[in-house]
């Protein structure tokens, strides 16, 4: 979920009293919390369907491999250019004409 310090919390509580004012704040809360609520049970129930429909081999995936966090672009163009390349130059006999 979304990481908020205490002072980002503190400010966007801030940023909220000025724009929507003391008399509206509380109803616009309890309708974000509601609403957080929601796509909480939303994304609980869209995962237990679809632990259903894939049955025993959704529990053997290993999720991890497939994070996008772990990705850095330059360990994989890193990676890449450190292996030697599948296309080889010819040598001088192998040249036509030559040899």
């Amino acid at each position: 979920m979304a990481d908020v310090t205490g002072w980002e919390f503190v400010a966007l509580l801030v940023v909220g009293l000025v724009v929507l004012g003391p008399d509206r704040l509380p109803q616009y809360a309890a309708k974000l919390g509601r609403l957080v609520r929601q796509a909480r049970a939303t994304v609980e129930g869209l995962s237990a369907q679809v632990r259903e429909e894939m049955g025993p081999d959704f529990e053997e995936i290993e999720w991890r491999r497939y994070d996008p966090r772990q990705y850095d672009p330059r360990r994989i163009v890193r990676e890449a250019l450190a292996e030697p390349s599948e296309v080889s130059r010819p040598t001088n006999d192998q040249l036509p004409g030559t040899g």
